[in-house]
């Protein structure tokens, strides 16, 4: 969905900063390869990934859903030396895939795949986050930020991707088989009502939260 006509899309695109050679790749070569490859955070948000998460440079950082990397390579852009990402996600397929790329950047001895349901995962990284990104089954979104929320350091983000899915959180009625829509109306407002968190919705791609915790 685009927010602004397209000419003026391509002109902040343009103006903002190149796309990484390494994430040219793995953006290549995952429309080539991969299934559903609009999952992909692409070339402009993952510019603001990287943007926001050296402005907060955290220490450790979450990342629920995986995909094939992008967004972790993004995201580690602004890592602190020491720092280290953990990442989630459910599809065997992908590890692999996920790794060759970690390995050729150079954080790939900081990046933790976990491969398994993140409900479970979650409850048992004995650690502390400065910064989470929310970007998988849009059902748990509330259910990840309640397993994080305690996880997630004083002045810490949490960035929640897909929060206006196509304009679909205007509507009123769902398809039967529609989970996913009032899933994200309900998330988005327990980010507005949590008084844990601060919170901006960026109407960047298809929708993209910023909250903070107090």
């Amino acid at each position: 969905m685009n927010f602004i006509p397209e000419d003026l899309d391509d002109y902040v695109v343009s103006h903002s900063e190149n796309e990484p050679e390494l994430l040219q790749q793995l953006n290549r070569e995952t429309y080539q390869k991969i299934l559903q490859p609009r999952m992909l955070s692409g070339h402009y948000q993952g510019r603001v990934l990287s943007m926001i998460s050296k402005l907060v440079n955290p220490k450790n950082i979450l990342e629920i859903g995986t995909y094939t990397g992008y967004s972790a390579l993004c995201l580690a852009e602004g890592m602190q030396s020491n720092g280290a990402l953990h990442t989630i996600d459910v599809n065997e397929e992908l590890v692999d895939f996920q790794r060759k790329y970690f390995n050729k950047s150079g954080y790939g001895n900081q990046i933790y795949q976990h491969l398994g349901d993140a409900l479970e995962i979650i409850p048992k990284l004995d650690k502390t986050f400065d910064l989470v990104f929310i970007d998988a089954d849009k059902e748990n979104y509330s259910n990840y930020f309640n397993l994080i929320i305690d996880k997630l350091n004083t002045g810490g983000i949490i960035l929640s991707d897909n929060v206006l899915w196509s304009g679909k959180i205007l509507e009123t009625t769902f398809k039967k088989d529609d989970t996913s829509t009032p899933a994200l109306i309900e998330y988005n407002a327990l980010l507005k009502e949590n008084n844990r968190v601060e919170t901006v919705v960026l109407p960047i791609r298809d929708g993209l939260t910023i909250s903070r915790k107090f």
